[in-house]
């Protein structure tokens, strides 16, 4: 019986909606034209120059909030990022159950006996 290489008439049929995926790929939130010429024209990186418009009162303040969601990716870490997951949580409880009167034995000493 055959069990792999070429079935005919396998897979998805043409012109389905569903298409094969790259993979999962990070969002990085888009930076617009205009800022980029902006900051270039200041000399600044688009980092600071988000920072300096967000900070500004006198800019719109719908351009403020566009600048602070753009820059706040790169500001704040992410709360998952930051603290310690469960695997994390599970190993160092393990750990410490591991340890003092619990605690592995010393291996026994080879010596030679006379």
């Amino acid at each position: 019986m055959p069990r792999g290489g070429y079935r005919p008439n396998s897979g998805p049929k043409k012109g389905t909606k569903y298409k094969k995926s790259t993979g999962k790929q990070t969002r990085r939130p888009k930076i617009s034209a205009d800022i980029i010429a902006d900051a270039k024209a200041e000399r600044l990186d688009p980092l600071t120059y988000m920072l300096n418009v967000m900070n500004d009162p006198s800019a719109e303040k719908e351009r403020r909030d566009r600048m602070a969601m753009a820059a706040a990716p790169f500001v704040h870490a992410r709360q998952a990022d930051a603290g310690k997951g469960k695997k994390d949580e599970k190993n160092d409880k393990a750990k410490a159950a591991g340890s003092g009167r619990f605690a592995p034995s010393a291996p026994p000493q080879l010596k030679a006996v006379k």
